[in-house]
């Protein structure tokens, strides 16, 4: 089968990269060939090896580096790349041009829900294709000008063989001294502003007047690691709020809570998390920003409460936890939901059929 590569330019490990590891990992399990061109000290990088996924070390120093543009260009074509999948601004300037230069196509991932800047627009025009992460978001690249025809909305999907119904949360609960103890609210995302960390610290401590023996966990690692750790001991919260580090028994995670929840303040696309947690069973709290929406509808698969609402996230979430069966309802409905339409067969049967498209045509623009 052809061999696709996916071009990541950022160092971090959040969910556009997760998202690559497990599209890359499908695609080899699925007779396609794969390849990971990442930066040289990147987490991707060392994830991707660390699962034995084949990858390519390419420094990548900005859209200018014209050393990273023939890096890549002699890759695609020491290795017989058939399509090129790009994903964060860096590497799609430089992984379009190189695979334009080589005749190949081109696909550009856009993973956020925030607007995409003139100039930003320029880059999307070198792509013969754009998925984006949800309809949100894909009305956002078609308002910057791409074509409607030419962008595609494939959101992240679930490996449903991890996340399911049968996961126990129990190993975890043991191991962070939760056990027997009263109710879990997670928030499970790289720790950075836009997803909404000190909105949970001033909500949590709203819902611990209502549920003082509940706790609370802070799963993952990011840029804003120290600050809210910071913001933790400030606000007294350092006895029932619990900051994990980045784990990978995400699944595991998930079915330890009770509630998990999803603050974002800023840009948020079709979040990868929501779906896991309804996927095991765990009830979403989540604020109405970007793809969300199409995840979590109010009352039915979970509850939706305005961005920047400490009050509103705190009362969603008491209610949750007063009420456990219509939790486990809303719940039972949002696992439907994953396994009829976010699964990552799912996702990943479209992305092959646009891939087939794209290497089934004379591309001439």
């Amino acid at each position: 089968m052809p061999l696709v590569l996916h071009t990541e330019a950022s160092t971090g490990l959040g969910g556009q990269e997760l998202r690559i590891l497990a599209e890359a990992r499908w695609l080899g399990e699925h007779g396609w060939d794969a390849l990971i061109a990442c930066q040289p000290a990147s987490r991707l990088l060392a994830e991707a090896r660390r699962a034995g996924l084949p990858a390519a070390a390419v420094a990548m120093r900005g859209a200018t580096d014209a050393r990273a543009l023939l890096r890549l260009r002699r890759l695609m074509r020491a290795r017989g790349v058939a399509l090129v999948h790009t994903h964060s601004s860096v590497d799609s300037w430089l992984g379009a041009l190189a695979a334009r230069s080589c005749g190949l196509p081109v696909v550009r991932s856009r993973h956020v829900s925030i607007p995409v800047s003139r100039r930003g627009v320029l880059v999307y025009r070198l792509a013969h294709r754009v998925i984006t992460s949800g309809e949100a978001v894909r009305a956002i690249v078609v308002g910057a000008g791409i074509p409607a025809a030419r962008v595609v909305s494939i959101p992240p999907g679930v490996d449903t063989r991890r996340f399911h119904a049968g996961v126990s949360g129990r190993a975890v609960r043991e191991e962070l001294g939760l056990a027997g103890g009263g109710p879990v609210i997670g928030l499970v995302a790289n720790v950075r502003g836009s997803k909404g960390h000190n909105v949970f610290l001033e909500a949590a401590a709203a819902v611990l007047r209502d549920a003082p023996d509940a706790r609370f966990l802070i799963v993952g690692d990011g840029v804003g690691f120290d600050e809210v750790r910071h913001r933790v001991g400030e606000a007294g919260l350092g006895g029932r709020v619990l900051m994990t580090g980045f784990r990978r028994d995400v699944p595991e995670v998930m079915a330890a809570l009770d509630v998990l929840v999803l603050p974002s303040i800023k840009s948020e696309a079709t979040s990868q998390v929501i779906p896991q947690a309804l996927a095991v069973g765990t009830p979403v709290v989540a604020s109405s920003v970007g793809g969300s929406p199409e995840l979590v509808r109010d009352g039915e698969t979970g509850r939706l409460v305005p961005p920047g609402d400490a009050g509103a996230l705190a009362a969603a979430i008491v209610a949750l936890l007063r009420d456990p069966a219509a939790a486990r309802a809303m719940a039972r409905a949002g696992q439907a939901m994953v396994q009829a339409r976010f699964t990552l067969d799912a996702a990943m049967a479209r992305t092959t059929a646009l891939y087939r498209e794209l290497l089934g045509q004379v591309l001439t623009i």
